[in-house]
């Protein structure tokens, strides 16, 4: 099976390559594999009655398939070089910037017309957060919303699937280097191309880490994101919701001076389990239909932590947190933020008297015995932070769910056309350590897209 082009990961970086491509042009032989489903057939077992809590699927149905782990995320299109990825660093800011726009006119042809685009721009806000050591960064935030940004997946995939070929529950197990092109190796066939686009996300860490080490592709140690997911009343954060959706909002901690930071807000959504590699962590989802949503909002607090010689594994430290977590509660962990701050774990029976209804089934304990206390403290201490701006987050019923990790690869060398060593071997998204976002890695696709296009 000879392609002209062979992509990765059928996520957002590898759905808009092969849009630009088939787009420009409609001649070009694509194929796209991915370890899971297509759209319409990913489904978490989980529905809260049955089945409450992760089975360990041999395929995350929230992780991987068609759109990847943003497929069910609530759809927000951050356009900003201030947070969200380094892509800037490769292209150019305006580069970027147009990129990310372009990327959000095609949502809109696609299904997203009539959604809102938000921005921090001239907020009052932004005094407000500097008055009480908090830093809001300038974005604009395109939302779609979980249940809009299926409708333009499902769009785009019905428009694609007649252009290029899908390869799903095909995970690719080795890529080997030929004279004029690659050799992609699965379970029962090889196909070579003169072009490949890996892009696999932060699910397929572990599989680009072995790659890069095979073909001698240069990598660096990146970051892990430890920390909780928080959850309260709507109410609590709707001033600020309702005019900017999305506040990604830095503090640094008086105690150490680490970095403490907002991360995927939700209003009125819910908090969900996902599964990355066999581990049980936490995330959120939001809706756009006022009918899905709910009286909650959630929103994640992280701490960034690098780490120097000798030790390399940033994601293995961020498994071993996360698995202790599993271990203790048998998945994720929640606890309310009085009984953190009083030292004692929380019960069914506490949780039970709260004035606040969760969105997820969790176990109740106590997050201290997994986080270490450093990160423990930062997200305290940002509490009372955000508490000076929207009073009532440090009420005692604010529910913390543990541990919220963000993997991120190792950063993978490539040049300004986000190419490794090997001619034609493009590394994008998520996957390359270079982006965090549905929007950066986006525009990651269609600026190889045009590099192979060009050539």
């Amino acid at each position: 099976m000879k392609y002209d082009v062979l992509i990765i990961g059928a996520g957002p970086g590898g759905i808009y390559s092969a849009y630009e491509l088939t787009k420009q042009n409609p001649k070009l032989k694509v194929g796209v594999f991915d370890a899971g489903n297509e759209l319409d057939k990913r489904h978490c077992p989980i529905d809260g009655e049955k089945i409450k809590s992760c089975i360990g699927c041999k395929s995350c149905s929230i992780m991987n398939g068609f759109g990847g782990a943003g497929a069910f995320s609530d759809g927000k299109y951050n356009i900003t070089n201030d947070f969200g990825g380094t892509l800037y660093e490769y292209i150019g800011k305006k580069q970027a910037l147009d990129l990310m726009h372009y990327v959000d006119d095609i949502n809109m042809r696609y299904g997203g017309s009539g959604t809102k685009l938000y921005s921090t721009a001239g907020s009052k806000f932004k005094k407000l957060c500097i008055q009480n050591g908090l830093h809001l960064l300038d974005a604009s935030v395109r939302h779609l919303g979980t249940d809009i940004n299926y409708v333009v997946l499902t769009n785009l995939y019905n428009e694609l699937k007649e252009k290029v070929d899908f390869y799903f529950n095909t995970p690719v197990e080795n890529i080997s280097v030929l004279e004029n092109g690659y050799e992609i190796h699965c379970a029962n066939a090889v196909y070579t191309c003169d072009k490949c686009i890996i892009s696999v996300g932060r699910s397929g860490s572990k599989w680009m880490e072995s790659v890069c080490k095979k073909l001698n592709i240069e990598t660096k140690s990146n970051r892990v994101d430890l920390g909780v997911r928080v959850e309260l009343p709507a109410e609590v954060f709707s001033h600020l919701t309702d005019e900017l959706y999305e506040s990604k909002i830095v503090y640094r901690t008086q105690k150490y001076g680490d970095l403490v930071r907002t991360f995927c807000m939700n209003p009125k959504g819910a908090v969900v389990n996902e599964n990355t590699n066999g581990i049980v962590t936490v995330n959120g989802h939001s809706y756009e239909d006022p009918a899905k949503q709910t009286d909650n909002t959630n929103f994640a607090l992280l701490v960034s932590k690098h780490f120097s010689e000798p030790f390399k594994d940033s994601n293995g430290y961020g498994e071993s947190i996360a698995r202790l977590s599993n271990m203790l509660g048998g998945g994720v962990i929640a606890q309310r933020f009085g009984d953190l701050i009083r030292g004692r774990r929380s019960t069914e029976h506490r949780m039970g008297d709260s004035f606040m209804t969760p969105t997820l089934n969790a176990t109740a304990g106590d997050l201290s015995l997994v986080l270490p206390k450093r990160i423990l403290d930062g997200i305290i201490e940002m509490i009372y932070a955000l508490d000076k701006i929207a009073p009532g987050t440090a009420n005692d019923d604010t529910l913390l769910y543990g541990v919220e990790v963000k993997f991120y690869n190792m950063e993978v060398a490539v040049n300004e056309r986000l190419e490794s060593c090997h001619k034609g071997l493009y590394i994008i998204g998520d996957g390359s350590g270079i982006t965090h976002s549905l929007s950066h890695a986006s525009a990651s696709g269609v600026h190889v897209a045009r590099d192979i296009l060009s050539k």
